[in-house]
């Protein structure tokens, strides 16, 4: 199920528009071009739908959200569902101020999102309206465990069915569901978190993915998230003592570059529920 998925961006190197925040938009570029993928980022609302128009998918990520770029995110959105392109929202910080949140909930109102990637606190913040988001980390009453596991799937799967997208949950363990089907995901290392924008890294991978796999979009984000766990803890082990959280950020990229269909299938860790 993996290695097709992930073959599937190499092979076709799906084009992505992406409207994210400044923090991170060189490593999503990056990860992007990694993957297989190519990335083009137009903020701008004069040109934002026609961008879109030229691409195969759309990241909407709103880490740095402004009044300039809010009505870019909607024509884009607009013009992707127009296209039927699929769409990703990565909701940064959603739950941690009203702009955010109330932002966030009417780019959903307005946009057909194929996948919504975020931390169990910023989905939690989406599907109830409020949230405890701790700037744009999770809080820690919110983190998956194995003893809240089957609490969470459910929950997942219940925002997923209202949403009409996929959910993608990261975190020490990951969830991607639909509204019948979730696939429990146990990868990645503690040492992702010491990184800033490795969801957001995330976030544009799974619009290649779901661009060069539009059949099958609950599979194409479970492979994505498995992909970016995987190599999490393959850069990991590439580490020497004299090296910090920047060295690993670009092993990270590197190992997305040289990831294979072949290891992906047989390293990733996950169970459908």
């Amino acid at each position: 199920m993996l290695k097709d998925k992930l073959e599937n961006v190499r092979k076709s190197c799906p084009l992505v528009h992406n409207i994210t925040n400044y923090v991170t938009v060189n490593d999503c570029a990056n990860t992007l071009l990694a993957c297989g993928g190519s990335p083009i980022m137009a903020d701008d609302v004069s040109e934002a739908a026609d961008i879109t128009s030229i691409c195969g998918g759309l990241n909407i990520n709103i880490g740095t959200l402004n009044q300039r770029t809010i009505p870019s995110m909607f024509a884009a959105g607009k013009k992707a569902n127009e296209c039927g392109h699929p769409v990703v929202l990565d909701p940064v910080g959603a739950g941690a101020s009203d702009l955010r949140t109330r932002t966030a909930r009417e780019l959903m109102s307005q946009i057909r999102f194929t996948a919504i990637r975020g931390n169990m606190s910023e989905i939690k913040a989406l599907a109830l309206g409020s949230g405890d988001t701790k700037g744009v980390d999770a809080d820690v009453a919110d983190a998956v465990t194995e003893e809240t596991l089957d609490a969470a799937v459910d929950f997942v799967k219940k925002f997923a069915a209202a949403a009409g997208a996929v959910i993608a949950v990261t975190g020490a363990i990951d969830i991607v569901a639909s509204a019948d089907k979730a696939y429990v995901i146990r990868g990645g290392h503690p040492m992702m978190s010491r990184i800033t924008g490795t969801g957001c890294m995330l976030s544009a991978m799974t619009a290649a993915y779901l661009t060069a796999n539009p059949d099958c979009p609950l599979e194409a984000a479970a492979a994505a998230v498995c992909a970016m766990g995987l190599c999490g803890q393959r850069a990991h082990a590439r580490l020497t003592e004299r090296d910090g959280n920047a060295t690993y950020r670009n092993y990270i990229i590197d190992e997305i570059c040289q990831l294979s269909g072949s290891v992906l299938e047989r390293e990733a860790v996950y169970e459908v529920r």
